[in-house]
């Protein structure tokens, strides 16, 4: 039993270690995507999702 405490314990300790260097990369994506998003101004991505709904929406189908 204190062979399975000792493994628990490494295996706490390596993913507490891990994990803020693993969430790092996603961390800055995620910053970096706000920063774009932030930049463009409401109305034209509001406009923008309008195209691409209209568009998908009438978009012919492929005929085999």
């Amino acid at each position: 039993m204190k062979t399975v405490r000792w493994l628990l314990l490494v295996a706490f300790l390596i993913v507490v270690g891990l994990w803020p260097a693993a969430l790092a990369p996603v961390t800055l994506a995620l910053a970096g995507a706000d920063l774009v998003l932030a930049a463009i101004p409401g109305p034209v991505l509001l406009l923008s999702a309008g195209v691409v709904w209209l568009w998908t929406r009438n978009r012919p189908t492929a005929r085999a």
